[in-house]
């Protein structure tokens, strides 16, 4: 059991944390639950200076397929040791789902950088600093990051060798400062060409929040091409969130939006006109039901017409038939 709840267990040790600057930086990548894992702190914090801020990503988010409907459903806690006294460390616990439209989640505000930098708080000693992420999966829907029976399950996986933008050399090529995979550069390039300005205030160094912001709009510009049939609300809410994201994450993208508002537009309209359809078979089967109704009525009516008909010529063949009856005599009325 201890050796299940270790596997759990990722420590890192950030060193020379004085002398950070304030772009993000991320760990090694470790294995919990056969799915690989890092994790990336703000030393100066993320869109709030006064705070450290932590979070859990997942790893292999430029591998794993896009439109599969991978998901991963993960409990995790977050530590930052107090290398003094243990119960004054900060430690923060969640339940997340993790999509390929949300691959990181963590904290904000963990830690008070006026206490995590105090010289005799505990928390910064000998200039390092002390993470722990305990994670456990709950749920893995999609594609493993590791086979049940490969070795690397046992060991903490390292970063290969990189390039200078922090990507492997041999998957991925650069396009306007993004590391892209082949398969995807043509149409990277295409959107640059028509939207120069698109990333020009996107100030984020990390190449691993690069390639998930540039992973997110050009999966909903995947959605957006999509036949109208084939594209769903959810997906559609889905793309609207992603897109809240890149816009939170300073990309110029009000293109893209537009093109949204059209195709949820159209699929409103879809969606309306379907319930109308609905609407009007319903309407067309209960007239179908009354006009059918009326016929059988009708054909019972036309019975009785008949019936009616038979009864008149009985009676007039009687008044016919007395018509002609010869008068009495005075024989017969005096008999």
């Amino acid at each position: 059991m201890g050796n299940e709840e270790a596997d759990k267990k990722f420590t890192w040790v950030i060193k020379n944390f004085s002398s950070l600057e304030s772009k993000p930086i991320d760990s090694d990548e470790f294995v919990v639950g056969d799915c690989k894992w890092c994790l990336v702190a703000f030393p100066k914090g993320y869109k709030n200076a006064n705070y450290l801020s932590l979070f859990l990503m997942v790893a292999t988010l430029k591998t794993l397929p896009c439109g599969c409907g991978w998901r991963r459903h993960i409990r995790f806690r977050l530590t930052v040791v107090n290398q003094v006294s243990d119960n004054l460390s900060r430690r923060a616990e969640k339940e997340e789902w993790l999509d390929e439209y949300r691959t990181i989640c963590g904290y904000q505000k963990m830690l008070l950088l006026s206490e995590l930098n105090d010289k005799e708080g505990g928390f910064l000693v000998n200039n390092e600093v002390k993470i722990v992420a305990e994670v456990d999966v709950l749920q893995v829907i999609g594609k493993l990051d590791v086979s049940e029976d490969s070795q690397e399950v046992a060991q903490p996986l390292k970063r290969i060798k990189l390039n200078d933008g922090g990507v492997s050399v041999n998957e991925s090529i650069d396009v306007n400062g993004f590391q892209v995979l082949p398969s995807q550069a043509e149409s990277v390039k295409r959107i640059f060409e028509r939207h120069p300005d698109m990333a020009l205030e996107f100030r984020v160094m990390n190449q691993h929040m690069r390639t998930l912001c540039i992973n997110l709009l050009l999966n909903i510009i995947e959605t957006l091409c999509q036949p109208l049939k084939d594209i769903s609300i959810h997906e559609l809410g889905q793309a609207e969130k992603a897109l809240r994201y890149l816009k939170d994450s300073d990309f110029k993208v009000d293109w893209l939006e537009h093109k949204l508002e059209e195709v949820k537009e159209k699929k409103m309209e879809e969606q309306i006109g379907k319930t109308r359809m609905q609407e009007l078979e319903e309407d067309l089967k209960v007239f179908k039901q009354n006009c059918s109704d009326i016929e059988a009525q009708l054909e019972k009516e036309k019975q009785k017409c008949s019936d009616i008909e038979a009864l008149l010529e009985k009676e007039k063949t009687k008044v016919l038939a007395a018509a002609r009856a010869p008068p009495l005599t005075l024989d017969d009325v005096v008999c």
